[in-house]
This record gives C-alpha cells, structure tokens and sequence, in this order.
C-alpha cells in the first residue's frame, strides 16, 4: 500500500475545501437550526463533478478512485456532516447501486442525470421495523403482467422526499428465504410513490431523512436492477462500499472536532497559560491525534482494496466502526476541551458532537459491524 497522497488528491481535496468554506460554512448554523435542506448546494457540487466521483466520464461523472471520493467526503464534512452525509449517499448508495448492477441502458438513463447533480438520489433498504434484520422487510412487489405492483414503507432514507431517483430493495420471496428481494428503480413522480414523515433529528440536521411510501405503485420489469431475487446481495455489496463513505464521514467531522480543540486550546488560558499545556488537554490531543490518524490509515486501506478489485467486506466494516467512534470520541473530547462554551451553539464543537453519533449507527450499526469483522475472521 502506497502510503504517498497522489496530486490529484490533493488537488479534488483543495477543491472540496475552498468550496465547502465559501458555500457551506457560512450558512451551517442556518441549516442545522432550521433542518433545511440546501438543494441548490447539490446542484453546484455538480458542476464541479462531486455528484458522480466514480462514475466514468462515458455517463458524465468524474471518473476517480475511492481515494479522491474519500477526500471529497472528509473535506465537506470537516465542515458540516450533515452535506456530507447526503453527499455519501447520494454517490456511494443510489447512483453507486445503479452503477454497479444496471445495465447499460439504465446507466446510460440515469448516471448522467445523477452524476451531473441535475437529479438526486434516494436508497431504501431500512424500514420501520426491520433495521439491522432487513432479511425480513415488509415492503413487498408482486409480479404483474409486465411489471411489479410495489407496497410498503422505507424510513430513516436520505432524500426520502426530495430524491428524484431512489434504488429500492423490495421482498419477492417470502420473509427470511434467500434470494427472497430485488432491486427497482423507482423515479419521483411515479404514481403511488410519495414522501413520507421527515425525521426531527438530533443532529445531520442539513440533511433530509424521511420515509418513502408506495401504495400499490407499479414498477415496469425494464427497471427493475440485475436479476430477480438479488436485491438483498446487491445491497451487501453496496454496503461495502457505503462504509467506506460512512468512515470518510466520520474521518471528517473527527478531524473538524479535533482541529477546533486544538485551536481553542491555545487561544484559551487559565493560570497565565494556555490550556494546552495541562497535560490533562494535551494527553486529550495527543490521543485523538493517534486514534483519527489510526482510522484514517484503517479507511485508506478500504480504498485501496476497493480500488483494487479486492475483497473489502472486513476492512470496509473494520474502517467504519472505528472511524465513526473515533468521531464521536473526537467530538466529545472537544465539547469537554471547550468547557462552558462547548455546551453552546456559539461555538462549533456541539454540532460536531450531535452529527457524530449517526457515524454509529447510520449503514450498519457498530455491532453490526462487530458481527461483520468476526464472521469475516472466522470464515
């Protein structure tokens, strides 16, 4: 594994930073405060090719590797994870599902659409009752003569309401069965999909989490993704590959947590010295430091097996439990290092705190991931 940052990452990294400062940090506490979600943010991140990271340049995307599309998400969520989040799951869950499973007349339709930022994308897999057990989902499509009738609800999914596109696993088998789903495309606007309830959320407030509803919605058999019955392993692959996005996530608001304690600890003195010289904060610092440069190792060494071609299952899992409670150790550590005012919404270490526990919980839970890393070792 080459350890060297390649130019080109560096080069899409600084680009996602200087645009993250001009058009997202200043509109952050606004965001968050109202929940809203800045569509339009979508749209310009487009233009500059983030929408479709590694979508090749034949469907209009940028054509990079996992390692830039690492760096994107980091640098974006470095400022606000809630953009982040919704950048994640816009190019790693629906458009990376469409691109990985379509076939060439549905890549053609949709991954120009998608990787241009002009359309948005949706994944459903969770619902209100099966979360980590999605074997046995109730959203349910029965064959019909040239399609699928669709019914059932999705929640806790990423532009739940304001997704144009969404890639949804429905069961076509009986519960628990294998090869008992499959994948559709679902686009907004087709009759008997709708949005549902939006999350009032404890934190990624900027993005939108909301069900999606279908009421007798008819799916035609040209969009329905791969083969029948496959839905549900199609989705472990692209769980895979949405762990590395979730650990890229929580790599960017560990180290958005991080450096802002660290330079509040030596802008802030007590005894005639700044904090940073108790070894109470700096043992704090020097901990986090090791741990985030730990998990940033563990998720580069995803990207390179991704990239590669190889088996990702353990590693990708591996990444994102320890990334994402890197995060919220990170986060928490800066609230106590900022004190009274960490407690605040003046300051930025309380936002970081609130967006870092959905890194836990968010495509697999941390125990999932546990049971991941354990079967993978014990094959």
């Amino acid at each position: 594994m080459n350890f060297d940052t390649q130019d080109l990452t560096k080069q899409v990294a600084q680009t996602a930073r200087d645009f993250a400062l001009r058009y997202i940090k200043p509109h952050v506490s606004e965001w968050d405060e109202n929940q809203h979600f800045p569509a339009e943010v979508f749209k310009e991140m487009g233009k500059l090719g983030f929408m479709g990271i590694l979508v090749p340049e034949e469907y209009g995307g940028s054509g990079l590797s996992y390692a830039e599309y690492v760096a994107v998400i980091e640098e974006i969520a470095k400022v606000c994870g809630g953009i982040g989040l919704s950048l994640a799951a816009h190019n790693s869950l629906c458009t990376g599902h469409i691109l990985a499973f379509a076939n060439e007349t549905q890549k053609k339709k949709y991954l120009p659409l998608l990787a241009s930022g002009q359309w948005l994308g949706a994944w459903g897999l969770t619902e209100p009752n099966t979360g980590s057990d999605a074997g046995n989902m109730q959203t349910v499509a029965v064959k019909q003569e040239g399609g699928w009738l669709l019914n059932g609800t999705k929640s806790w999914i990423t532009h739940g309401k304001s997704g144009d596109v969404a890639v949804v696993i429905a069961r076509t088998g009986e519960p628990r069965q294998h090869n008992n789903a499959t994948s559709f495309i679902v686009e907004r606007g087709t009759p008997g999909f709708s949005g549902g309830k939006k999350e009032n959320k404890l934190g990624m407030r900027a993005s939108e989490t909301a069900e999606m509803i279908f009421d007798n919605c008819f799916i035609p058999d040209q969009n329905v993704l791969g083969s029948e019955g496959n839905g549900f392993h199609q989705a472990m692959k692209i769980l895979d590959g949405g762990r590395i996005s979730i650990a890229a996530l929580s790599l960017g608001i560990a180290k958005g947590a991080y450096e802002c304690a660290l330079q509040y600890s030596k802008e802030r003195h007590q005894f005639n010295k700044p904090i940073s010289h108790f070894q109470g904060i700096s043992f704090k610092l020097a901990d986090l430091a090791t741990e985030i440069t730990a998990a940033e190792l563990l998720t580069q060494q995803a990207c390179d097996l991704k990239t590669k071609h190889l088996p990702v299952t353990q590693k990708a899992a591996m990444a994102k439990y320890y990334a994402s409670e890197v995060a919220v150790k990170a986060a928490t550590e800066a609230v106590q290092i900022f004190g009274g005012y960490g407690y605040t919404k003046d300051f930025p270490a309380e936002k970081y705190y609130r967006d870092s526990k959905l890194c836990t919980i968010g495509e697999g839970t941390s125990e999932i991931q546990k049971i991941v890393i354990a079967r993978e070792a014990l094959k």
